[in-house]
């Protein structure tokens, strides 16, 4: 690991200022994925600005009926918080389903939408990884390639978005609320928050240098039976190779989101607009799909997992 300094800011535009001022600077909250990045030299930060202690730590109700989560809100707590539980089950069904008990325990809300989008290669520093070293080349893209994606993926990078979480925000349409430098705020629908790969993978969302994300907040809730199904090689600690979120009515219709094959959640109008004949909704969210012969078994698995999110809701499952 590098040398770097470190400084505790005492509030959020404070934070983004530190970071927009000193090159090479990140925020640290939890550190579950950057620590583990900068002991590898993959990220190497002159500087940490410590945003523990801005009392982004809350969940409260919103005047329409939603929640707002703190940026710094723990995996552990938004998972158990009562509401949560009980109106946005497919949320603590998400979160519940990633990493492991420790990891939730120290990772945040802010601090899992941000998780760098990651491949072994990625991990690797003798392979070529355009995320990693703009402009080297892919070396996935004809490596192995079982664990990435088939759609939104580009010649520069076929890398999907590793997190269940946002899997779960994306369904149910949530808002990352943010703060800049000069104090100024922004809110982000979490549909444009995660960028397409293109040309620039590295560049993983739509936040500006040194803009703090402070808050996520949640519409009120939807009625239906909340669903989250993750599959994947191992039962515990692993990526999905496929998996969905999603909210079902009574009648069967409603909305899903997908994770595991794509640089970010994905969900499309047409695939809502489908349900509730599975195979329509699957064809829908695999449109102009281009897998490999390693990860082309991930089309099949995408209708297969719905199929069963959907009987799972038939038989009057879910929260």
């Amino acid at each position: 690991m590098k040398a770097f300094t470190y400084e505790r800011a005492g509030s959020p535009a404070e934070a983004a200022a530190a970071v927009v001022r000193m090159q090479g600077a990140k925020f640290i909250a939890g550190g579950t994925n950057l620590i583990d990045l900068m002991k590898l030299e993959i990220e190497a930060p002159t500087h940490l600005v410590d945003v523990n202690g801005l009392g982004l730590d809350k969940i409260a109700e919103t005047d329409d009926g939603g929640l707002r989560i703190g940026a710094l809100v723990s995996n552990t707590a938004c998972a158990a918080h009562k509401r949560i539980r009980s109106h946005y089950g497919v949320l603590t069904r998400a979160i519940v389903s990633g990493a492991s008990g420790q990891l939730r325990n120290k990772a945040t809300t802010g601090g899992n939408l941000l998780q760098r989008t990651r491949c072994p290669y990625f991990y690797d520093t003798n392979m070529s990884c355009n995320k990693r070293k703009p402009g080297s080349g892919c070396a996935a893209i004809g490596g192995f390639s079982r664990q990435l994606g088939i759609v939104g993926v580009s010649d520069k990078c076929i890398a999907t978005y590793p997190g269940d979480m946002a899997v779960a925000l994306r369904v149910l349409d949530a808002v990352v609320e943010t703060v800049k430098p000069d104090g100024s705020t922004r809110a982000i629908e979490i549909a444009h928050f995660h960028r397409l790969w293109g040309d620039t993978p590295h560049v993983e969302t739509v936040l500006e240098p040194a803009e703090l994300i402070t808050a996520v907040v949640l519409p009120k809730p939807l009625p239906g039976k909340h669903i989250y199904r993750k599959v994947r090689d191992r039962r515990s600690y692993a990526f999905a190779l496929v998996s969905v979120a999603a909210v079902i009515r009574p009648d069967g219709r409603g909305r899903v989101a997908v994770g595991g094959i794509g640089p970010r959640p994905w969900r499309t109008d047409a695939a809502d607009a489908a349900l509730p004949d599975v195979a329509k909704a699957a064809r829908a969210l695999t449109d102009g799909a281009t897998p490999t012969e390693d990860n082309a078994f991930k089309i099949a698995l995408v209708e297969r997992t719905l199929a069963s999110v959907m009987a799972e809701a038939a038989n009057g499952k879910g929260s």
